[in-house]
C-alpha cells in the first residue's frame, strides 16, 4: 500500500474515535440534559445531520483546495467540538452539547472522504483493498473512543467532561498525522486520455440499477446500524439497568466488529464479488434482529451488536467498492457527494427516530421496523442481477 494509505489509516484511528465516544455517551448525557427523554438522542442525531449537510460542501472544498487542507481542518474542528461539548456538560447546556455534535458531524463528513482518497492512491484493481485498509483504522478507534470515554467520565468533578477533553486531544493527534499526507492524482493508466472526457448528466448516471444497489446498500447498512446502535445504550443502561461498563463493552465490541472484517473484505470482493458479500451483510442483519428479540441478557445484546457491526462492514464496503464502477472520469466528486448525502441523511433520520421509537413503541417494535428495509435491498439486488442476465442474453443473441 502507498504511503498515503498508511497515513489515512492512522489518521482514521484517531479521528474516528470521536464517533464511538459520542455514540456511547451522547444518549446517556442527553437523558440528563435534555428537556424531554424523547430528545435524548438529539446530540447523536445532530452529529449525523452534520455529516449529511456537509458532504456536498466538503467535496467542493476538496475539489478547490485539495484534500490535505480540508482533512487537517476537519480534525481541528473536531478538537474544538470536544471543548464545546465539555463546556456544555459542565454548564448543563443541552444546546451547546448538541452544537458540539453537529460540529463533530461536519468533521465526520471529512473523515468519510478518507476511503475515497485511499482508493485514488492505488490502481483501480486495488481499490477494495485500499478502502478496507483505511477502515481498519476504525478498529483502533473502536478501542480508543470507548476507553477514553470511560476513563474520562470520572476524571473531573463533573461526570463525562473529561471524556470530551480526551476527544479534543485525540483529534489534534489526527491533525498532526494528516500533515504527512501527500496530495495525489488518481492512479489510472488511461487517466490522461480520459480526463478530458465530458462528464455525463447526473440523471443519466442515476438511471442505472447498479448505482442504486451501491447507494441503497450503504444507506440501509448505515441507517439500520445507527437506528439499533443509538437505541442500544438507552435500552441497556436506562431501561434494563445494565452497568455503564457492560454497555461500553457491547458498543465497543460492535465497533470492533464494524472494522475488524476489513482485514478480509478486500479478499472477499476479489473472490466472491460484491453482490455475494452484500448478501452476507443482509443475512447478518437478519440474524441480529432474531437474537435481539430473543431476550435482554448481556449476551443477547453482545451477539446482536457484533453481528450488526459485521453486517455494516459487508454492506458499506460492498457499496463503496461498487460505486466507482458506476461513474467515469470527472464524475467522482459529484457522485460521491450524492451518495454520502443520501447515506448520512438516512442515518440522521434513523438516529433521531431511534430515541422516539424506543420510548414510544419499545425495543421489540424498533427491531421489527428494520425487516422491510432488509427485504427492499434483497429485492433491489435481485432486480439488478435479473437485469444483468437479460443484458447478457441480449448481447449473446445479437
Amino acid at each position: 500500500m502507498p504511503f498515503n494509505v498508511w497515513v489515512l489509516t492512522l489518521a482514521q484511528a484517531f479521528a474516528m474515535s470521536a464517533a464511538p465516544m459520542m455514540m456511547l455517551l451522547g444518549g446517556i448525557v442527553g437523558v440528563e440534559l435534555a428537556p424531554s427523554p424523547s430528545l435524548a438522542t438529539l446530540p447523536i442525531t445532530s452529529m449525523v445531520i452534520g455529516v449529511a449537510i456537509s458532504v456536498i460542501p466538503v467535496t467542493q472544498l476538496m475539489k478547490r483546495f485539495g484534500r490535505k487542507r480540508v482533512f487537517i481542518s476537519g480534525s481541528l474542528l473536531a478538537a474544538v467540538a470536544g471543548l464545546i461539548a465539555a463546556y456544555g456538560i459542565d454548564e448543563r447546556n443541552f444546546t451547546l452539547f448538541c452544537l458540539s455534535g453537529a460540529m463533530l458531524g461536519i468533521a465526520g463528513a471529512i473523515v468519510q472522504q478518507y476511503r475515497f482518497a485511499a482508493m485514488e492512491a492505488v490502481a483501480p484493481a486495488l481499490g477494495a483493498k485500499a478502502a478496507s485498509r483505511v477502515l481498519l483504522g476504525g478498529l483502533v478507534a473502536a478501542f480508543l473512543g470507548p476507553e477514553l470515554a470511560l476513563l474520562g467520565s470520572e476524571l473531573v468533578a463533573t461526570p463525562y467532561v473529561g471524556a470530551f477533553l480526551f476527544l479534543s486531544l485525540i483529534c489534534i493527534l489526527a491533525a498532526v498525522t494528516l500533515m504527512f499526507y501527500r496530495e495525489s492524482v488518481a492512479i489510472d493508466p488511461l487517466h490522461e486520455q480520459r480526463v478530458s472526457a465530458c462528464p455525463r448528466p447526473l440523471q443519466l448516471i442515476l438511471s442505472h440499477t447498479q448505482i442504486w444497489v451501491a447507494i441503497a446498500g450503504a444507506i440501509i447498512g448505515f441507517a439500520m446500524m445507527s437506528f439499533v446502535m443509538t437505541a442500544t445504550p438507552l435500552h441497556m443502561h436506562h431501561i434494563e439497568h445494565h452497568s455503564l461498563a457492560d454497555t461500553k463493552w457491547v458498543i465497543q465490541s460492535h465497533i470492533i466488529a464494524m472494522y475488524l472484517p476489513s482485514l478480509f473484505t478486500g479478499f472477499l470482493v476479489a473472490r466472491w464479488g460484491v453482490a455475494r458479500m452484500m448478501l452476507l451483510g443482509l443475512m447478518a442483519y437478519l440474524v441480529t434482529i432474531v437474537i435481539a428479540l430473543m431476550g435482554s441478557e448481556l449476551l443477547n445484546y453482545w451477539l446482536a451488536l457484533v453481528l450488526l457491526g459485521l453486517g455494516w462492514n459487508l454492506l458499506f464496503v460492498g457499496g463503496t467498492v461498487l460505486l466507482p464502477r458506476c461513474y467515469g472520469p470527472g464524475e467522482g466528486f459529484k457522485i460521491q457527494a450524492v451518495n454520502d448525502t443520501l447515506v448520512f441523511g438516512a442515518q440522521a433520520f434513523a438516529s433521531l427516530s431511534a430515541g422516539w421509537v424506543i420510548h414510544q413503541l419499545g425495543w421489540e417494535l424498533l427491531l421489527i421496523i428494520c425487516l422491510p428495509f432488509i427485504a427492499f435491498q434483497l429485492l433491489l439486488m435481485t432486480w439488478w442481477k435479473f437485469s444483468q442476465s437479460n443484458n447478457l442474453e441480449e448481447q449473446v443473441s445479437d
